[in-house]
């Protein structure tokens, strides 16, 4: 039987009670899993092996195609309810210059560094488990393609022998749940 609360919520887009209520459960089961001992939030996400020559390296470049035109892209990246409809975690994004920003459920932050509408976005980005004060600098480059975009991404000034889990990371968070966003 369809609950009709959830059926308007699938409808309309999530409450803000519904948000505040996703966030209160989220923050739980990771209160829960720190008191059972859990490893860290990274150690939570899928574990990825590192060769010894990315153990060193600190920026990383990928190319992602996308069938939407880069002000589509550009949009959805830095719109709260569009970032987080396409990754299915609450995201607080102020859309300028020196904004500030927490996705994926506040576990990513930091600011909006340069703005370059539909065409750059730089951030100065870090994961909660980050020693404090330590950001890397995420450039987002949106081009025309054919009918769509390409989106280059460099990702520079990592901690040593993080490269792995952000390559790995940036694929099914970010492009994986974007693509399946621009394609509904």
């Amino acid at each position: 039987m369809i609950n009709t609360r959830n059926a308007e919520a699938v409808r309309n887009g999530p409450t803000r009670r519904w948000v505040v209520a996703a966030a209160g459960i989220a923050v739980g089961r990771m209160m829960a899993g720190a008191a059972l001992g859990a490893v860290s939030p990274r150690r939570n996400m899928k574990e990825v092996q590192t060769s010894a020559a990315d153990k060193a390296r600190t920026s990383l470049h990928q190319e992602i195609d996308f069938n939407v035109s880069p002000a589509k892209v550009y949009e959805a990246l830095l719109d709260s309810k569009q970032f987080g409809m396409a990754t299915g975690l609450p995201a607080e994004i102020d859309p300028k210059a020196g904004g500030a920003f927490k996705t994926f459920g506040g576990l990513i932050e930091g600011r909006n560094v340069e703005l370059v509408s539909n065409v750059r976005i730089v951030q100065a980005w870090r994961p909660g488990h980050w020693d404090p004060g330590v950001y890397s600098i995420v450039r987002f480059e949106l081009k025309s393609k054919d009918s769509g975009s390409v989106v280059i991404l460099d990702h520079t000034g990592f901690p040593e022998g993080d490269c792995a889990s952000l390559n790995e990371g940036w694929k099914t968070r970010y492009w994986n749940p974007f693509a399946k966003f621009f394609a509904s």
